[in-house]
Order: C-alpha cells, then sequence, then structure tokens
C-alpha cells in the first residue's frame, strides 16, 4: 500500500480518545480530505509537543503521513485568531461535533461544509445568537450528505410556499398545506409559510420561526440519524433543568 504525505491541512478536532499509555486517536474534520482518524504518537505524554494543540474548536494546521486507515499524524500546529468557546457555546461546539462525527462519512472531502463549519465556530465565539448559526449548520450539513431540504414549494401542488398558509413538513418530500386530506403526514412536524420563507432568507428574527425552524430540524436529523441519540442534547437539557 502506497504511502502517501499531506501536509499544511486546515483542520479541527472533532473527537479524541486513548491509544496507549503515551498515545491518542483524534478523530479530525480537515478542508481537503474530510473526516478521518489519526494516531497521534505520544500525544499523552506530558511534555508532549502536540498535547497542547489537540483541542476541540482551535483551527489547526496538520500533516500527516501513512498508508493504512489510520494515518500517522507528524504537525499539529494552532493557527489561532478565533477565541475559544465557553460555557452554553461550548456545548453548541460539541453538539456541532457530534453531528459530524456521527453522520459525515470518512475520507470524503467536504470543502464548503468546513466552511460552514468554521463560520459557525467563529460566530460562536464571538457571540453571535446561535440560531441562526445552527440552523444554517444544519442545512449546510444535510445538504452536502444528499438530503437537501425543500422549503418553499409545496411538495403536493408544485405551488409556492404563502407566508400565511400552515404545512406539515414530509420527511424527504418537503412541506405540504395543512389541509384535511394530508393523509400520511407527520403531524409533528407542522410549520408556518413564514417559517419556511424565514429559513430560505436565514432569517431569525421572529421567535416563532425560531421555535418552529427547531423543532423542524431536531425532527429531520433525528430521522437521518435512525434513532443514535445525541449526547450533548442530552447533557445541554440536564443543565438546563439545574
Amino acid at each position: 500500500m502506497a504511502r502517501t504525505r499531506i501536509d499544511g491541512q486546515l483542520a479541527f478536532v472533532l473527537h479524541a480518545y486513548p491509544f496507549s499509555e503515551t498515545s491518542l486517536v483524534v478523530d479530525v474534520f480537515s478542508r481537503d480530505h474530510g473526516r478521518l482518524p489519526l494516531l497521534a504518537r505520544g500525544a499523552r505524554r506530558p511534555r508532549s509537543l502536540m498535547r497542547g494543540n489537540l483541542m476541540a474548536f482551535a483551527p489547526l494546521e496538520l500533516g500527516w503521513f501513512g498508508g493504512g486507515e489510520v494515518k500517522t499524524l507528524a504537525k499539529a500546529e494552532w493557527l489561532g485568531g478565533m477565541p475559544l468557546l465557553s460555557g452554553r457555546c461550548l456545548l453548541l461546539g460539541y453538539y456541532l461535533n457530534e453531528l459530524l462525527v456521527k453522520l459525515l462519512p470518512r475520507d470524503d472531502a467536504h470543502p464548503q461544509l468546513f466552511d460552514a463549519y468554521s463560520d459557525a465556530l467563529r460566530a460562536l465565539s464571538n457571540g453571535a445568537e446561535d440560531a441562526p448559526e445552527l440552523r444554517r449548520f444544519e442545512q449546510s450539513l444535510l445538504k452536502e450528505l444528499g438530503y437537501g431540504l425543500t422549503l418553499d414549494v409545496d411538495a403536493k401542488s408544485g405551488d409556492k410556499v404563502h407566508s400565511e398558509k400552515e404545512y406539515i413538513y414530509w420527511i424527504e418530500r418537503g412541506p405540504v398545506e395543512h389541509v384535511a386530506s394530508s393523509v400520511g403526514a407527520d403531524e409533528t412536524l407542522s410549520v408556518s409559510g413564514k417559517t419556511l420563507l424565514d429559513m430560505v432568507a436565514d432569517n431569525y428574527s421572529d421567535a416563532r420561526t425560531r421555535q418552529e425552524s427547531k423543532g423542524l430540524m431536531r425532527q429531520l436529523i433525528a430521522h437521518h440519524l435512525s434513532g443514535k441519540p445525541l449526547q450533548s442534547r442530552r447533557v445541554f437539557m440536564e443543565l438546563q433543568e439545574l
């Protein structure tokens, strides 16, 4: 098997776990090579030069080599320029990471999704409202996975969505006007036409739009997760209860 060497890759650490007493396997999301596992030899040693750099949500420049499924990390430099996440935004960052780990296939480049992820982290770290950033990233993720959303056209009639009407969202099809004949639709995905059009316009200033768009995206993501629970969401809900 050919041994390749990659240098100068923009990347973020999504998850890391011990490989031995001294090493880590880090699951990274790189701009040009997608999500992949890297073996960080010696990264658990107290004096390791990589130890302090392999943090989640920090923009990195990585280099690696190898020909197997798990490549060997050769370089990890922190690029800076982005405040570290904290508090509520830290939990939201873990939510984004968990979506990528559970939904994004390995070794599949998604540069536009990488940019959307980076933009979301930067906005959250600078105190932006989380609703627009989360919904924007969730839509980008589903689009990159081939599940792009239809929001402004009635999936049944082909008519444009009207802001004053009510709709129910059929998963993998789109919105359908909420009338008595809408048999087979999932009533839990009821949403106003205004919310759908606001999502198209990336406008989350309305409280109802924020609430309905959150519920819609939660149902769609749960469908594509095929029942796999999100630990970050559970932790966030437990902390809110406290």
